[in-house]
C-alpha cells in the first residue's frame, strides 16, 4: 500500500498498531498529536486515509470523534478492534522502586490506577499520548520516569517493561474506524454494517418509531449515541450503527428513514468484523 495513513499519536501508539494490523507492517504513517490534526491532514491531502478510535469497552464512546466525522463529511470505510494492554516501562536497569513519576494519557492512568496505588511514592502525571512519553524518556535518557504504553513502544524506544498488563480490567477493547474524505465502494454482497446519523423533532415517540422501522427492516442495532446540537438547544443528533444480513434490508430502511428523520446521513457502509 502506497497511501499515507494518518494516526493519532506516534510510532508505537495503539493507532500505529491498528494501522499495521489493518494495512500491513510496511504502512506509511503520518503522525498527528490530536484528532483535529488527524482530520486536517485528510482535508489538506497530507494523508490519504486515517485511523480513528471511536469507542472503548470500558470508557465508552469518544464523543468528539463522532462530531469530527459528521462535521467534516468523512466516510467510514472499515473498522478494527484491538485489545488494549497497558505496560509500565522505563529506561533499562531500573526497578519500580526507582520510578518517581509516571506519565501517560489520562485514560491509561485511570485504567491502571489500582495497580499504581501499590506504589504511593510514584506521582501520576497526565500527558497527551502514551507512546510520546516513551519516546521522550528514550531521547532524554530520563531516569526515574516511567511511561504507560504498548509493548511496541517499549521495543521502538528501547525501554524495559517493569510490569505487564497493569490495567484493572483485563478485557479492554477499543474499536477504531478507518475514515476517508471519499466513500469506498464495496460490492453490496460484502456490506453488512452501516453507520448513520439523523436528527429528530421533539414529537413524542419519534425515536421509538425510528427504532421500530429499523427492527421491521431486520436491522440489528449495535450502537446508539446521542450528541447535542450546539446551535439548537435541547435538540439532538443520533449516531447509530446497525448490522444486517441482506443489503436490500438496509436500502429499504434508508429510504424510510430519509423521509422520517431530518438531516439523515450515511457515514459509512462496510464489513462487520465483530461477530
Amino acid at each position: 500500500m502506497n497511501k499515507k495513513v494518518a494516526i493519532q499519536g506516534i510510532l508505537g501508539s495503539f493507532h500505529h498498531q491498528v494501522a499495521q494490523e489493518y494495512f500491513g507492517k510496511e504502512v506509511a504513517v503520518h503522525e498527528c498529536l490530536s484528532f483535529d490534526a488527524l482530520v486536517d491532514s485528510l482535508l489538506d491531502k497530507t494523508s490519504d486515509i486515517a485511523v480513528m478510535a471511536i469507542e472503548n469497552s470500558i470508557a465508552g464512546s469518544i464523543i468528539p470523534n463522532y462530531a469530527l466525522i459528521d462535521n467534516n463529511n468523512l466516510h467510514i470505510i472499515g473498522e478494527h478492534y484491538i485489545n488494549v494492554n497497558h505496560n509500565l516501562m522505563a529506561l533499562k536497569g531500573q526497578s519500580i522502586e526507582d520510578i518517581k513519576e509516571v506519565y501517560s494519557h489520562p485514560m491509561a492512568l485511570l485504567q491502571c490506577k489500582p495497580f499504581l496505588k501499590q506504589y504511593p511514592h510514584i506521582k501520576l502525571i497526565e500527558d497527551s499520548d502514551t507512546a510520546e512519553v516513551a519516546r521522550r524518556i528514550h531521547l532524554g535518557q530520563l531516569k526515574g520516569i516511567g511511561a504507560i504504553a504498548s509493548k511496541a513502544a517499549a521495543t521502538i524506544f528501547e525501554l524495559e517493561i517493569l510490569a505487564e498488563k497493569i490495567q484493572t480490567i483485563k478485557s479492554n477493547s477499543t474499536r477504531f474506524v478507518i475514515v476517508k474524505t471519499q466513500n469506498s465502494i464495496l460490492p453490496k454482497e460484502e456490506i453488512n454494517k452501516a453507520s448513520v446519523m439523523f436528527e429528530l423533532g421533539t414529537k413524542r415517540g419519534s425515536l421509538a418509531t425510528v427504532l421500530n422501522v429499523m427492527s421491521d427492516c431486520k436491522l440489528n442495532l449495535t450502537k446508539i449515541q446521542s450528541l447535542p446540537k450546539i446551535e439548537t438547544p435541547w435538540r439532538y443528533s443520533f449516531f447509530v450503527d446497525v448490522t444486517f444480513e441482506q443489503y436490500e434490508d438496509f436500502e429499504k430502511a434508508k429510504s424510510l428513514l430519509s423521509i422520517m428523520a431530518s438531516h439523515f446521513k450515511v457515514h459509512g457502509e462496510y464489513k462487520n468484523v465483530k461477530r
